[in-house]
């Protein structure tokens, strides 16, 4: 079936101009001169594209959107407009927009931007087919995990796969946000192209311009050539700076330039080259707090937290440790890995500050020493420590008649949480430290229990 695609705009001169062209690249096209006559549209055909104006008459583009998305949350949006603002922009992305143009536009730029848009619905279409191949689904791009914290992460990271704009995930070290990084770049349409990762704090201050950007011959000492950075090697594709707030505040105005313009210049070059890359960044640091400490760019900060990912940490989505536990046994020694009871239940019970890569390296460090047996006594004292200080024999009891499992966890949650702040006197910071918690995920949990009044 040929691609249908619907154009909306109030001026017949710019509906009949981009029909024409849209059907001469072999698309079926449906025009309407306002909103409400696409939604007409829209419930009586099925629609692969809607390119829409902003400003018209009655409903406004922004709210055809927001209508499209919440009635057709398949149907890619392009929306075309002659008075762009950042602002704007930013609000179109939010809403679920597949791209933002300006008029006057050129025909080269739309008939990509619409080809790029076709490919991500037929991408879409596969990882449908294959989601519902596979059955039920443990995980999302190599992220395991079927909690409650960790299927809004899966189904924000579909939704902002499909899109174009810049991502920020946040979270703390060894939570997977690489592996999150990763997965947005294999859901989108720029899948077959570069994804480039670079660490922003392990690349020395007097290098990490060059390789980002790039220099040419002579430009300093050791430069016998000249070599593309990685923007110029990620054409296409996508770069993922991990670590964003490491990088110095001279290097952060050339980031926010590139982002801007688009484009690159060489160290020691005086032309510059044109780019087409996604940006994704990573932090385990506050970059607000970094903000208010004159270490990193407000502006920067506005365009690369677009949208933002929040990874939980381990602690905070204790229920995803079993199936964790028997997803790395199986990469590391395959199915003849064995974990006994008592093992994972002590792993439920540590509170993991290095998060999933803390994890695995106990797991692997367990199979090594105990051949392919994860027991008691091959996993290290610190994590043994754990089950003690628990107590979980002391804390459970089920009656004859049987027991609603979840609400009982949450139960004994609470009442830890409680006994916490009882014991350190009211202080949240204590009571997080005697639960071996940070303290923001303390009073995350307070909240989420209603307690936030009793924490106070």
């Amino acid at each position: 079936m040929r691609t249908r695609i619907l154009v909306v705009d109030d001026e017949l001169s710019m509906r009949e101009f981009i029909s024409i062209l849209l059907e001469r690249e072999g698309y079926e096209v449906l025009t309407a001169a306002d909103a409400a006559t696409a939604l007409v549209r829209l419930a009586a055909s099925d629609i692969d594209l809607v390119i829409s104006d902003v400003q018209m008459p009655g409903l406004s583009g922004l709210e055809l959107l927001a209508r499209i998305k919440e009635d057709k949350p398949d149907t890619a949006v392009l929306l075309v407009t002659a008075f762009s603002t950042a602002e704007q922009a930013v609000e179109a992305m939010k809403l679920g927009a597949y791209d933002y143009l300006a008029k006057p536009f050129k025909v080269d730029e739309i008939k990509k931007l619409v080809k790029n848009a076709v490919e991500k619905r037929d991408l879409k279409r596969e990882n449908r087919q294959l989601r519902e191949k596979a059955g039920v689904c443990e995980g999302y791009g190599g992220i395991v995990g079927t909690s409650q914290r960790m299927k809004e992460v899966f189904n924000l990271l579909r939704k902002v796969a499909e899109s174009q704009t810049t991502v920020l995930v946040s979270g703390e070290s060894g939570t997977g946000k690489e592996l999150a990084a990763r997965a947005i770049h294999e859901g989108s349409a720029r899948k077959n192209k570069s994804f480039v990762a670079v660490n922003c704090g392990a690349i020395p201050e007097n290098l990490i311009e060059s390789e980002l950007f790039g220099h040419v011959k002579g430009a300093f000492t050791g430069a016998v050539g000249e070599r593309a950075g990685l923007f110029e090697q990620a054409n296409g594709g996508t770069v993922f700076l991990d670590e964003i707030g490491e990088l110095p505040l001279a290097m952060q105005t050339r980031l926010l330039r590139v982002i801007q313009e688009r484009e690159v210049r060489r160290v020691g070059g005086s032309s510059t080259k044109k780019v087409d890359v996604r940006l994704l960044a990573a932090s385990n640091r506050d970059l607000a707090l970094q903000i208010k400490e004159g270490t990193f760019r407000e502006d920067l900060y506005y365009r690369v937290n677009v949208v933002q990912v929040v990874m939980p940490p381990l602690r905070e989505r204790v229920e995803d440790i079993p199936l964790l536990v028997e997803h790395l046994v199986r990469k590391h020694c395959g199915n003849g890995g064995i974990v006994t009871s008592e093992a994972l239940k002590c792993l439920m019970a540590y509170p993991f500050p290095g998060n999933v890569r803390e994890l695995e390296n106990i797991i692997e460090r367990s199979l090594v020493l105990d051949r392919e047996r994860i027991t008691l006594d091959s996993l290290p004292a610190q994590v043994r420590g754990a089950i003690k200080r628990f107590d979980l024999h002391a804390a459970v009891d089920i009656p004859d008649e049987g027991i609603d499992l979840e609400p009982a966890l949450e139960n004994l949650e609470k009442q830890y949480l409680i006994k916490a702040l009882e014991k350190s006197g009211g202080s949240k910071t204590k009571a997080a430290d005697l639960l071996g918690m940070s303290f923001r995920s303390y009073r995350y949990k307070l909240s989420k229990f209603g307690l936030a009044a009793e924490g106070e």
